[in-house]
């Protein structure tokens, strides 16, 4: 039997409706008792719960996590990152290793790593994150690959770039809804690379590294095939939804100036605006990653394409 954690978000659910359709069995891990069936509630804090959820479960896919991250105006956001990200994974693999389990799959992000600027980063990119994210997923992965060593668990660090798709609630798809209403700005072409991942693929290399004793204390980077500028990734949106290309952009001076202007109205408000200086560096610069680990090792490769995974995003 399979345990999945954070089931009801993005890329659990996805993974809970491919199992459901393998007729596999598995139990679900929740903070809160929501519908559905063999639901386990337990916070990631509470050792007992987890040990219990653990019981009679072969596979652990653990997808839980507080996902935010851009940088934060408190302390309060920090402390949740390594609370949820960093102790919560680590009370969960050694609740797992203790009840016997076989195998332990965590998702962890490409933010644990050094930021790469315009280079093609592997897993062996050198250097440190910087945010509170990438922190406590920096953390949570070295505790994931401790505990495998300690208990003898099959366990595989899967560094995810943005992942998107229909039913997400992630910067794309935020993306993609302002570009439907035409409130998006046609971006300058800059050159830049983004690497992004359709849930799909995503949810095939989980399965896989679960299955194959040669992932066995890995960690991977997980990229789809294509890493579009943000100026080709806003044409691909407008040509998916079957709105004409646009030929005029704002002048990259004029996106500064407004992003400068929105740091300056946080720094009194205190809350995040649409349009900052971090906001406009991913639009406009790069965070490009390879998955070329898993495909030379393991076979994977991302299938679909961002025209394709564009069209189902946006339920063409």
């Amino acid at each position: 039997m399979d345990l999945i954690t954070g089931a009801t978000g993005f890329i659990g659910c996805c993974l809970t409706q491919q199992l459901k359709q393998a007729k596999a069995a598995f139990r679900l891990l929740a903070r809160r008792a929501e519908g559905g069936d063999n639901i386990h509630v337990a916070d990631l804090d509470d050792k007992c719960a987890l040990t219990a959820a653990c019981s009679s479960i072969k596979r652990v896919f653990h997808c839980a996590g507080y996902a935010h991250a851009f940088s934060s105006f408190s302390d309060k956001d920090f402390a949740q990152h390594w609370q949820v990200n960093f102790e919560g994974t680590r009370n969960l693999v050694e609740a797992a290793g203790q009840a016997g389990v076989k195998r332990f799959i965590f998702l962890s992000s490409v933010k644990a790593m050094a930021q790469p600027g315009e280079i093609c980063a592997d897993e062996d990119f050198q250097g440190e994150p910087t945010t509170a994210y990438g922190q406590s997923k920096r953390a949570a992965e070295t505790a994931v690959l401790e505990a495998g060593v300690r208990f003898g668990m099959h366990v595989v660090n899967l560094r995810l770039t943005m992942v998107y798709g229909a039913g997400g609630r992630g910067n794309l798809e935020r993306m993609g809804r302002l570009v439907r209403r035409g409130l998006f700005p046609p971006l300058p072409e800059t050159g830049n690379h983004r690497s992004l991942v359709h849930v799909s693929d995503v949810v095939a290399a989980m399965r896989l590294v679960a299955d194959d004793d040669r992932a066995r204390g890995r960690t991977y980077i997980i990229a789809g095939p294509q890493a579009p500028s943000g100026r080709q990734l806003f044409n691909a949106m407008r040509k998916a939804l079957g709105l004409p290309v646009r030929r005029c952009a704002v002048p990259q001076p004029a996106l500064r100036f407004a992003a400068r202007c929105g740091d300056r109205l946080e720094t009194i408000f205190k809350r995040r605006l649409p349009l900052d200086s971090e906001v406009l560096d991913r639009l406009l610069g790069s965070a490009w990653y390879s998955s070329s680990r898993i495909e030379k090792e393991l076979g994977w490769k991302a299938k679909i394409s961002v025209e394709e995974g564009l069209r189902e995003m946006f339920g063409r």
